[in-house]
């Protein structure tokens, strides 16, 4: 095992339920990506981030998803945008990066464990 996190450190990871409500080409970043905004309910509201999720999904595809989102790290520039969060995916080289989902009934804002 290269590193252990304990349960201490895990538990300051704050994972939230969010559902994407628009998706938009962006065609500055080095990769071909997307500028993603999410709401995470009243209490986060809505963040943006940048993603590489272009070979796996269109931006029909990924609007009205309901994601999973890391919402507390530190703001990151990504050439343009300033990126509020990380969106969370299984990477596949092959077919593209595969966001994670939760079934739409699932209240946005809610945490995950």
């Amino acid at each position: 095992m290269d590193f252990v996190l304990t349960w201490e450190e895990f538990e300051k990871t704050h994972m939230r339920v969010g559902r994407v409500v628009e998706v938009k080409p962006f065609p500055e970043a080095r990769n071909p990506a997307y500028i993603i905004q999410v709401d995470f309910g009243e209490h986060y509201g809505i963040k943006k981030t940048s993603a590489q999720l272009t070979q796996r999904y269109s931006p029909d595809e990924l609007l009205g998803k309901h994601i999973i989102g890391v919402v507390n790290f530190a703001p990151k520039q990504i050439g343009p945008i300033l990126s509020e969060f990380l969106i969370l995916g299984a990477v596949d080289g092959i077919l593209g990066t595969a966001v994670l989902e939760v079934p739409s009934d699932v209240p946005i804002g809610s945490p995950v464990a």
